[in-house]
Parts: structure tokens; sequence; C-alpha cells
């Protein structure tokens, strides 16, 4: 079942593990088959360099094993709830990257200090609030994805493909699961030029918007020339 979409969410996870965003088990990415109604994901707790396309897990839009002898990723009501809110979105990704995290540690969202952050996202990375001590005994992992829809009511997912959850990490995502942990990568490259940036520059200031609106644009825009067509 969903051979390919499998092979997908394997590689993404793999992307993950080469790029350097994860270490041990940390971290998972899923992806969606929105015709098909069904999710594919990282299984929990399974080491990277043992892991094979085989061993991702099919579950349904509730969460139940469909396909897989493993238990799927402990952050899977966090994927459904986002799959479920963000329609745009194929795939998802889940990191515990070194810079990234630190933001979200830090509890501070990364502005846009140049035009590498502006040519990928539309503004600053958000950041989520807390959970309160009833939404984590309730369901953590569920309400650690509506905080993160909560922060998005007055923002596009498909042109802010990131996210920090406070005092956690970030979660990226894309049209499907590869595109998600490319985000993740490029996230994690903006957080370490920004932290870099502050540290020389503590009184540095954004981007001018203008600045930021043409980088955005220029790739992702109606008008959009950068590339090939």
């Amino acid at each position: 079942m969903l051979k390919q979409l499998k092979e997908e969410v394997f590689q993404a996870n793999i992307d993950l593990l080469r790029n350097h965003l994860v270490i041990l088990t940390w971290g998972n990415v899923s992806g969606i088959s929105r015709a098909d109604g069904y999710i594919v994901i990282k299984p929990s707790g399974v080491d990277y360099e043992v892991m094979k396309p085989a061993d991702m897990v099919v579950v349904d839009f509730d969460g139940k094993i469909v396909e897989g002898k493993l238990r799927p990723s402990s952050d899977l009501p966090t994927h459904l709830r986002l799959y479920k809110s963000f329609s745009s979105i194929g795939g998802i990704a889940h990191t515990h990257s070194l810079y990234a995290t630190m933001f979200a540690q830090a509890c501070k969202e990364i502005p846009c200090y140049g035009t590498t952050h502006a040519d990928h996202f539309n503004g600053d990375i958000p950041l989520t609030r807390f959970l309160t001590k009833e939404e984590v005994a309730a369901d953590y992992e569920g309400n650690t994805g509506a905080v993160i829809i909560e922060r998005f009511a007055t923002l596009d997912p498909r042109t802010t493909p990131s996210v920090l959850v406070r005092g956690h990490a970030p979660f990226s995502w894309g049209k499907n699961a590869i595109e998600a942990a490319r985000k993740s990568l490029i996230l994690e490259r903006v957080a370490q030029m920004a932290l870099g940036s502050l540290q020389l520059n503590p009184d540095l200031l954004q981007l001018p918007s203008f600045v930021q609106e043409k980088h955005f644009q220029r790739k992702h825009g109606p008008g959009a020339y950068y590339g090939q067509k």
C-alpha cells in the first residue's frame, strides 16, 4: 500500500539525518495521500541507520494503523492536527535541529535579517505560546498541533512553512515530505545565520520590508522569475 509515498517519506527522514538536522532517533517526517485519506509516518524510536521504507507506518485520519508492524511516531497527533487544518500541505517534518531549537528554547521568534531568510519565508519565523498544564495532561501531542494552528490564525502556512514550538523545537511543512525536510534544512541555516548576525551586531535591525517583499515575491509571487520555467 502506498509504496511510492512510503519511499518518499523514508527518503525525507534520511535527508534529515544526512543534513545533520537529527541525531539518534530525534525527529520525524510524514507525508499524506489526501486522495486515499492516509498518512505515512516514521515509526517511533527506530534508528535512522537501520530503518527501511517498509518500516514506514500507514495510518488513517483518526490515527488508526492501517498498515505496518511498528508503532507510528509519538508526534503523530501533531501531524494529524496540522494536516486537518492546513489543507495545502502534503508533508511535515519535525526536528530538534540545533540552532532553530535554540530559538524555540529561548522563546524568541527568528526575525528576517537578510535575503536568505526572505527568499523562503514571508516574514519572521513565528513562535507558539506554551501549552498549559491542562493541555499537556489532556493530549500533549495533539495540543502541540493546536497551539501551532492557533498561532497561524492570521498567518498563511503556504508562505510561512515553519514554526517554533515554545520551549520545544521546530516543525516545517511543504507540498510533500521531501520539501518539508528541505524547509527544515533552510530553517536551520536561517536560524544559524540569525544567531551569528546577532552576536556580531546585537543592535541589528531587520531587513527593510520592501527588500523582504521583493525577495519573497521573485521566488514565490505571481510574477516569480527566479529559476527556470
